[in-house]
């Protein structure tokens, strides 16, 4: 089935905020960032900036009407810097001008002066020093750990470092703020989360929310990129609009929104742990060190995800997982697919290596004899149902035929010397909910026109993930019409309040369960309608199908447009307001114990690698994978979400490498020289088998959320290029420390 927006795309019709048709006499804003990362703020001079000509406006901290805050989990981001700048690219001023290239010359003639502190980029550093965003650790625990060690056959220690990543989205942070009647103002922004944006635009300009309406169009990708930080760029175009009274537009250039904005956290991890002589894992200790960057942005939710994620695919009876949020003079780190789940799952998986090499076996047998069961418990309390572990892995064992891969790749590793391949299994596990349980619910309305059309306006946001597709899909069930007759509205504070962002793979579950129980709601309307007109037999039973009504399972010449004009003659409402909660989830945070997750997402990966071992480089050839889908609504869009969450994951682990110098400044700030995944990459064969899976569970019709559980399966990628390093040199010894760049993998290859 064909997405519509992907029509609107290929064709070059769809509308992204730089498209859209500004008011005239639309102002443009430019930022004045700080050039250093940390320093006390002596002096800043804008009279020259102010000289020039079409030059409307400089605001700065002494400007703003309401508040200088924009932090939501913690108060501790300013929008505007004040006396001090925690990190390269801090908003300083912002300069508003006839147009955009008058106000970024405009940013060069600020002045300034500011007094150089220490800088600090490493989250260890970060945490001896006492730099902490949360004052103490998050700590996830079972069994006893301390008790444990002594009945373990073997014990191992390491250190784990993942690197950050680039969310990279092709439209970069844009936003346009217009002034409307009543002191009201309406905000076009490409964000994740519009009432976010509403709420701090309304606590900076000091006026209620009601006051402020923002809409998101679509977006041209977010990956969690923009789901807190596209606040900031909304709330400055606000400013500027508030200030002069006059619309104003802000698009950052590729180079300011990689140096201005967070990636996805890098972490330093310590772990342990502990097996039996046969590979089962009785005991692990880990401790994460987050490098937040210079606020907490969403970093506390992400390490909790992170500490619920640190046993992966596998039950151990003794865990105790600690995470620390570090505070360093980098932009705040922030979300990103996965939400710290990847960076818990690699630490684990690194251990198992390790293990596995120590104790002279495949790391995939120890994998194996420790995936989760039903009814087997998690470190945050929550026990397994429907669990899936298992059939993924022994489905992608049998259907890919894993005996083969391993023979074919031993054969292949004896016919040659320059070239070597190697392969690993990765087997996924990931929780769908919002870790904050007060964020699981969504709103939808939906209107039924006189003529039979449909318009439904739900808070998810498109961002090329294909849920307004997935929302018609749940009316056009519901109704027995067709897609073409069914709209998606863009998304509005004024037609849906008080949202949650679209993220944590979550967007079309809640929204689309929203969206379900509206239609359902006036599909009774229209159901009680019909039967008390024409009386059919007490016991009749009544669909819609087929753009019919169907009385015991025979088509009727009621067709839904009659209807529904005739519900309409008779005055029956034909809107609904359909509210959804994720049923049966709580988390207590004194405890870290409860039930958050909705349910959990299952898949298993195979990935083979051939590594060039004069040169460093290496392809990826193949990736098989038996993902739970669920009851997929939609196999097209369900596919190529996975296919995109696995490419984003391999390039995590291997070519994307974030590089900041010991001053803070991002060195990586272009694309020639942050590279990411390309059709020339991209693995020449990909298989991802639909696991047969119709249990019940909280995804709308019983599907299951896609958005991230696939990225984890990169992980594989990592552990099958050292193995085909291993081949090559088997006494190569090296840190485990990600992404493994060809640099890296040339290094290592010729290691002692």
């Amino acid at each position: 089935m064909l997405n519509y927006d992907s029509i609107r795309h290929v064709k070059g019709e769809s509308i992204f905020l730089d498209d859209y048709n500004a008011p005239s006499g639309t102002l443009h804003g430019a930022v004045f960032f700080s050039p250093v990362a940390h320093g006390k703020i002596k002096n800043i001079d804008i009279s020259d900036a102010l000289k020039i000509p079409g030059v409307k406006g400089i605001y700065t901290c002494k400007d703003i009407p309401g508040v200088n805050q924009i932090g939501g989990i913690i108060q501790d981001e300013v929008l505007l810097a004040e006396d001090e700048v925690e990190f390269i690219g801090e908003p300083i001023a912002l300069v508003v001008a006839e147009t955009q290239l008058i106000a970024r010359n405009a940013v060069g003639k600020i002045k300034f002066e500011i007094t150089k502190l220490d800088v600090i980029t490493n989250p260890k550093i970060a945490f001896e020093k006492g730099h902490l965003i949360i004052p103490k650790a998050r700590i996830y625990s079972c069994g006893s750990t301390e008790n444990t060690w002594k009945n373990c056959d073997y014990v191992f220690e390491g250190t784990v470092e993942s690197g950050g990543q680039e969310h990279l989205y092709l439209e970069t942070q844009a936003s346009l703020a217009m002034p409307v009647e009543g002191g009201c103002f309406k905000i076009i922004s490409s964000t994740q989360n519009p009432t976010g944006v509403q709420r701090t635009v309304s606590k900076v300009l000091n006026i209620a929310d009601n006051k402020v309406e923002c809409e998101a169009m679509r977006l041209g990708g977010g990956f969690g990129g923009k789901e807190d930080q596209a606040t900031a760029w909304a709330v400055l175009a606000a400013l500027g609009s508030y200030k002069l009274g006059k619309p104003v537009k802000i698009v950052l250039s590729r180079q300011e929104d990689m140096k201005a904005t967070g990636k996805r956290h890098p972490y330093i991890s310590d772990y342990k742990i502990g097996l039996t002589k046969d590979g089962k894992i009785l005991s692990y200790e880990v401790a994460f060190y987050q490098n937040a960057g210079a606020a907490a942005d969403l970093s506390p939710a992400i390490l909790d995800r992170t500490l619920a994620h640190a046993t992966g695919s596998y039950f151990i009876p003794n865990v105790k997982a600690a995470g620390y949020c570090c505070k360093t003079n980098l932009p705040p780190n922030t979300a990103f697919r996965g939400f710290g789940g990847p960076q818990g799952m690699f630490v684990l998986e690194t251990a198992i290596y390790k293990a596995a090499a120590a104790m002279n076996m495949p790391p995939y047998e120890i994998q194996e004899k420790n995936l989760l069961k039903e009814g087997e418990e998690f470190p945050y309390g929550q026990k397994t149902e429907f669990c899936k572990a298992v059939n993924c892995w022994r489905s992608a064992k049998e259907k890919f035929n894993l005996d083969s891969i391993r023979d074919e790749t031993a054969n292949f590793n004896k016919s040659n010397f320059l070239f070597k391949k190697g392969f690993a299994l990765m087997p996924i596990c990931f929780g769908i909910s919002f870790t904050n349980t007060m964020l699981n619910q969504a709103s939808s309305l939906v209107h039924v026109y006189a003529d039979g059309s449909v318009s439904v306006s739900t808070g998810a946001v498109e961002m090329g993930q294909g849920v307004n597709m997935k929302i018609r899909q749940v009316a056009s069930r519901i109704f027995g019409i067709g897609l073409d007759k069914i709209k998606s509205e863009t998304t509005n504070t004024t037609r849906n309040a008080n949202t949650s962002a679209t993220a944590a793979s979550s967007g079309a579950d809640m929204n689309g369960n929203a969206t379900r129980l509206a239609c359902l709601e006036i599909f009774k309307r229209l159901k009680d309608f019909y039967i008390k007109k024409n009386n059919p037999a007490a016991d009749s039973e009544f669909a819609l199908n087929d753009g019919y009504v169907w009385i015991n399972k025979s088509k009727t010449n009621f067709s839904f447009e009659k209807l529904v004009i005739d519900a309409y003659k008779n005055r029956i409402d034909l809107s609904a307001h359909g509210f959804y909660a994720t049923p049966k989830i709580f988390f207590n945070p004194e405890t870290n114990k409860g039930n958050p997750f909705a349910y959990h997402v299952y898949g298993t990966a195979i990935i083979v690698v051939n590594v060039d071992c004069l040169r460093g480089t290496y392809k990826i050839e193949s990736v098989h994978a038996v993902h739970d889908f669920g009851d997929s609504i939609n196999p097209a869009i369900d596919r190529s979400q996975a296919e995109g969450a696995l490419m984003q994951g391999i390039g995590w682990m291997t070519m994307e490498e974030i590089i900041f110098n010991s001053d803070g400044k991002l060195l990586t700030d272009t694309l020639s020289t942050y590279k990411v995944p390309d059709m020339g990459f991209t693995p020449e064969k990909i298989e991802i088998e639909f696991l047969e899976n119709k249990d019940k569970n909280a995804g709308v019709f019983n599907s299951k959320a896609i958005g991230e559980p696939p990225f984890m399966y990169g992980i594989a990628a990592f552990f099958a290029l050292v193995n085909a390093i291993k081949e090559f040199n088997p006494k190569a010894g090296f840190d485990i420390s990600s992404p493994l760049t060809p640099e890296k993998v040339l290094m290592n290859l010729y290691a002692k």
